[in-house]
């Protein structure tokens, strides 16, 4: 039964998995609605449960990487005027990332996917290189033809490509995956090759943040040292944080301890799970080759008022808190959702848990440190609304000062001052003493990249009058 983990039951059928397995399977959701109908756990429970169990909590980690390994449902995009299938496929794949402090378990997380996932690929981000995830020419050792063979990525079609050390990745191995994450390809041409490949992979990643500890007064993307545009590729982010607390301390080292204890695992503070690690494998094989749920209309209505909510939440400020992106996130995971209860249709309480995980998970991670709102221009550009606002009022000031004066160029110093006393004059904050020389210099920067501005001499600054300055002010 290893190509259980195939979806939509293209290459492989239900009439070919062994019969011990579906009865095995059956009777585990049979067992798991009797205790639902009883008022005990129901089957998402008792799959969170047997998920990686000696992993101390994290459980809203765990039910994410579970949406991951269910996955949505792949559909085939249809022609609007006679129905035909236009033959572009809309992805159902889960991309997750793990990302905090070290020792939160991120890699025993990666480790466990990997072993419950019947195809895929375990990579290290150090080792990996741009033509070992996707695909590399070589030499055919009898015919000396020219041969292409598969990458990680390509490997891990249909599957989960697991990758560790996300942040080490050189910056030329992490552009490839923008083309995988999306549109589930990979594109070659090398050596008088020219192909497209299917990559159609979940991809799962876990990062450290820069410094090793994650910094609560920086954003997401200044901790991580990825590209503002990947990041928003990630269905779900999930933030591992090492905080300090008492009962938390307490209750995690007694979980650690009796693990090592006389009995193991099997320990007295240890509490067997529902499913053994097989069963679970087994389980989630068998879902993505039998249930292709489909969205009710009770659904969509659920997830459209959901959607507008969640858009209109930072409407005053002008801050966007969803995009589309998020939109099509929060489709898969109600149907990873309902795939998990067998149910042919997804029901309103699926886009509901749905929308608790990403809420859990990304807007954790968008919010803004210095406002405490969430704000999605955080993963488009790196930067929150605030700071961007910020950063023209300040471009603004540097125009205005130098077309004041006559030679059109003023010391750097004497320019600082002049800045400050233009913002006091508009009662905008100055520039701060700690962050003077970031705000100051990222704005000359700025200017000189869109040609409104030079350096001559080292220590002066010129303003380009036909660089677009005249117009701007």
């Amino acid at each position: 039964g290893n190509d259980g983990l195939m979806i939509g039951g293209e290459e492989g059928d239900a009439a070919e998995v062994p019969e011990h397995v579906v009865e095995t399977v059956q009777d585990i959701h049979n067992r798991a609605n009797d205790s639902a109908r009883t008022g005990g756990d129901g089957i998402y429970e008792w799959l969170t449960k047997s998920f990686a169990p000696s992993i101390f909590e994290n459980e809203d980690t765990k039910k994410g990487l579970l949406c991951m390994l269910f996955g949505g449902t792949a559909k085939t995009e249809k022609n609007g005027d006679d129905g035909t299938e236009t033959g572009r496929r809309l992805r159902g794949e889960l991309n997750v990332l793990m990302c905090g402090d070290p020792s939160t378990a991120k890699s025993q997380l990666l480790q466990f996917v990997h072993g419950l996932a019947p195809r895929g690929v375990y990579t290290s981000g150090k080792g990996s290189s741009a033509v070992g995830l996707t695909a590399y020419v070589t030499r055919d050792p009898d015919t000396q033809d020219l041969t292409l063979e598969s990458g990680a990525l390509v490997l891990s079609d249909r599957g989960v490509c697991c990758i560790d050390e996300f942040d080490k990745m050189d910056d030329n191995t992490r552009s490839i995956l923008h083309e995988v994450m999306e549109q589930q390809t990979v594109s070659v041409a090398k050596a008088g090759i020219v192909c497209t490949l299917n990559a159609r992979a979940a991809v799962v990643a876990s990062a450290n943040p820069v410094g090793s500890r994650y910094d609560r007064k920086k954003s997401i993307v200044e901790n991580i040292n990825l590209p503002a545009a990947l990041l928003s590729r990630f269905d779900l982010i999930y933030l591992m944080l090492d905080e300090s607390d008492r009962e938390h301390d307490v209750r995690l080292a007694t979980h650690l301890t009796a693990m090592y204890t006389q009995g193991g695992v099997r320990g007295r503070h240890q509490v067997q799970p529902p499913l053994s690690p097989k069963e679970l494998q087994w389980y989630v094989a068998y879902s993505r080759l039998v249930c292709q749920p489909a969205l009710s209309q009770e659904a969509a209505g659920e997830l459209v008022e959901e959607y507008v909510a969640l858009r209109r939440s930072n409407e005053n400020r002008k801050m966007v808190s969803a995009t589309p992106r998020q939109l099509e996130s929060l489709i898969r995971l109600s149907e990873a959702l309902a795939r998990m209860e067998w149910t042919s249709e997804v029901q309103p309480r699926h886009v509901r848990e749905a929308v608790r995980l990403m809420k859990v998970s990304l807007y954790r991670t968008a919010v803004d440190p210095e406002t405490g709102e969430v704000d999605f221009d955080m993963f488009a550009t790196g930067r929150s609304s605030a700071q961007l606002a910020r950063q023209n009022a300040v471009c603004a000031a540097i125009r205005q000062v130098l077309l004041s004066e006559a030679s059109r160029e003023m010391a750097r110093t004497s320019l600082l001052q002049a800045v400050n006393d233009r913002m006091r004059e508009g009662r905008q904050a100055p520039l701060e003493i700690r962050n003077t020389f970031n705000e100051f210099e990222e704005a000359l920067m700025r200017l000189r990249e869109e040609g409104e501005m030079t350096t001559v001499r080292g220590a002066r600054v010129r303003l380009l009058v036909g660089g677009g300055g005249d117009d701007l002010i």
